[in-house]
């Protein structure tokens, strides 16, 4: 305990300061030690390891297990089997889950990858969305029993974190299924529209048709991921590639599985007979602010946003589902353990009207053999009550 007057004393004055220069190790000596805890929680979480679930959506070949290949520089599709056009016809939307465990310098990542085969390839595409719709409220389902079970202690975060929505670069922007789509998935999961292909268009091209899209994302009131805004004492060149992430939505993607040469360089791109594509090169895609957004500056912040908003939406309705179902559930026990009950309330009320009408025609009896109006016989009945 201290004694006398703590607040006044050298001692806590260095505590409550939160300038560290100028310190000796003897001052050192001096601290509690709290200032640490940063790197408690580090080798926690390092010890732990890290999840993250995406879902890619898109129509067949708009180079989507291309991308997800480019991204994260290995092969999760090899044992594809591509089907002909004749499949394709009548074919339904299947959920293919591939998991893949990566480590960067000590930190390990569980990737998974959810894709969806068939989407929008069929010849009538209605409800080709009500698979991934499905899907990612079961993985909400999963969580909720998890986080409401006695052992809490291992739960498996199976949760859709971020959403790439491909947009063909073929049209004029979003198709009337795109939009519906869109609809029905901003209030479960992060979107983060991607124009495919963009090595299809010019450079004039993909700024139009960035606005367009844009424009009919505002006009539909589809609610894409939003960036989180920078804070204050960040330095101006983080807001500026803040600025420039932002700007660059949607994310114009060339992906490559191949390594060509140019310059002498061994490269990751696509060759032309009038050049060569450089899926790294920011002139020509936006393959790099991709891969630095969903990667390394935004992928906890995809996380946090799925925890604290989708999945709060999904657990306040779920919750108020199962109150107005248990609220149903009473009332029917309720009048099942008392059959009569609803007969009975119904003679109640037909004999009080009964026993109303025969006071008012008594009422207009009396007044008659009185010679006074019914009116006022019966205000006189209430004053004298």
């Amino acid at each position: 305990m201290f004694r006398g007057s703590p607040l006044n004393s050298p001692r806590f004055s260095r505590f409550t300061s939160g300038s560290t220069e100028g310190k000796t190790n003897e001052d050192d000596d001096e601290f509690i030690g709290f200032a640490t805890l940063p790197e408690q929680v580090h080798r926690k979480a390092v010890k732990k390891g890290f999840e993250f679930t995406m879902i890619v959506m898109g129509e067949t070949g708009l180079g989507k297990s291309t991308l997800i290949n480019s991204l994260f520089l290995t092969d999760l599709y090899k044992d594809r089997i591509v089907g002909n056009v004749e499949d394709r016809l009548s074919k339904t939307v299947n959920i293919e889950k591939k998991e893949l465990e990566i480590e960067e310098r000590g930190i390990k990542l569980k990737l998974t990858v959810v894709d969806t085969p068939g989407f929008n390839d069929s010849i009538s595409a209605e409800e080709s969305w009500l698979p991934v719709v499905q899907y990612i409220d079961r993985q909400f389902e999963q969580y909720y029993k998890a986080e409401s079970g006695v052992n809490r202690k291992n739960i498996m975060d199976t949760r859709v974190h971020c959403c790439l929505y491909f947009i063909s670069p073929y049209g004029h922007g979003l198709k009337p299924t795109d939009i519906a789509v869109l609809k029905l998935l901003h209030n479960k999961v992060n979107i983060v529209p991607l124009i495919a292909k963009a090595d299809m268009l010019t450079k004039a091209e993909v700024k139009r048709l960035k606005e367009r899209i844009i424009k009919e994302i505002k006009e539909n009131r589809i609610n894409i991921y939003q960036f989180p805004d920078c804070d204050s004492d960040e330095d101006e060149e983080f807001k500026e590639q803040d600025r420039a992430l932002k700007e660059a939505v949607p994310f114009a993607v060339v992906g490559s599985n191949t390594v060509v040469e140019a310059g002498g360089k061994k490269i990751r791109g696509r060759m032309y007979p009038w050049g060569i594509v450089e899926v790294e090169n920011p002139n020509h895609c936006d393959f790099l602010k991709l891969r630095q957004m969903l990667i390394s500056t935004h992928m906890q912040d995809l996380k946090d946003v799925t925890a604290d908003v989708h999945y709060e939406n999904y657990r306040a309705q779920h919750i108020a589902s199962e109150m107005s179902h248990a609220h149903k559930e009473r009332g029917k026990l309720k009048r099942d353990s008392n059959p009569g009950m609803e007969d009975t309330e119904k003679l109640l009320q037909q004999k009080e009207a009964e026993i109303k009408k025969m006071q008012e025609m008594l009422a207009r009896m009396q007044a008659q053999l009185q010679g006074v109006s019914p009116a006022k016989q019966m205000n006189g009945r209430v004053q004298a009550m």
